[in-house]
């Protein structure tokens, strides 16, 4: 396990990370939501220790953090690093090298993964030769080259294709599945919202909820959805509840009293068929701007 406690690091007078906690627990997938400037690549660099916390502690299985153990992570920086006028499969074999693979098992693992990209016929390119998105595939299988035992990527899916960004997901959830923790950002909320076991939403350098989908559907608004055989005009009149859409005989309402659901479908029941009745659960995103607000 992968914990983050009580994280600070200010810039002059700005504080980029305020306090912040969470846990990536042993094969989960942790989606780390903020805006630009809400302090993720700030944290991420102070897990990999390219940055030193003001205070807080990181430990990785219960111990503090070492050198030793973030060799062992993969890492995909915000800012990505290979170099553009190297071969691509030569430059992933010697990081992993680096990451102590020979280089027999580097190269094969580096073309495996490759192959996996849809690259398998591009490995004596120069990296500067390939498309944007197929840079970014490059650098993902450079974070993934050594059976990492910890994931950190910071926006991996920023520019790949739908194809791809199916290809990572397959890996991400493979390598979790074998026990891996893995803490990615991503400004994607549907696709971290498909994704991850839970999330870490930060605003301004601050955590401001945390939890599993289902933990953080109860801080945002839960609203049902009513579809009776004729017009639902008629709820506008009903106390206890605030009825936000009406479109004929579909209405959307948010219950402002316990019990208030009863009542409702009662009255509706009254009236004739009820074809529908149901929770309308929160979106992410209706749940990341209330928490952000």
């Amino acid at each position: 396990m992968l914990k983050v406690s009580n994280l600070t690091r200010t810039y002059g007078e700005l504080k980029a990370a305020d306090d912040i906690s969470f846990e990536v627990p042993s094969g989960h997938m942790i989606g780390f939501v903020g805006a630009n400037g809400a302090g993720k690549t700030t944290t991420m660099r102070m897990i990999m220790g390219l940055l030193t916390p003001d205070s807080g502690r990181i430990t990785w299985d219960d111990h503090p953090i070492t050198r030793h153990d973030r060799a062992r992570f993969g890492y995909m920086p915000e800012e990505r690093g290979l170099y553009p006028k190297q071969q691509i499969l030569d430059q992933l074999s010697y990081l992993g090298r680096l990451k102590g693979i020979s280089v027999k098992a580097a190269r094969t693992e580096a073309t495996d993964l490759l192959e996996r990209f849809g690259l398998g016929d591009r490995v004596r390119d120069k990296l500067e030769k390939l498309s944007l998105g197929n840079q970014q595939r490059v650098q993902i299988a450079a974070a993934l080259l050594g059976a990492p035992i910890g994931l950190i990527l910071d926006e991996p899916f920023s520019g790949l294709d739908p194809k791809a960004i199916d290809e990572m997901a397959s890996l991400l959830a493979h390598r979790a599945a074998q026990g891996v923790p893995v803490l990615f950002s991503s400004h994607q909320l549907d696709l971290i919202d498909r994704l991850c076991d839970g999330l870490v939403i930060l605003h301004d350098g601050h955590v401001v909820a945390s939890g599993t989908r289902a933990e953080l559907e109860t801080t945002g608004r839960i609203r049902h959805r009513i579809v009776l055989a004729g017009d639902a005009g008629w709820l506008r009149d009903l106390a206890d509840i605030r009825v936000e859409d009406v479109d004929g005989n579909t209405a959307l309402f948010e219950l402002l009293a316990p019990g208030a659901e009863q009542r409702i479908l009662t009255a509706a029941l009254e009236r004739g068929n009820v074809l529908e009745f149901a929770v309308v659960r929160p979106t992410l995103s209706e749940i990341y701007r209330e928490v952000a607000a």
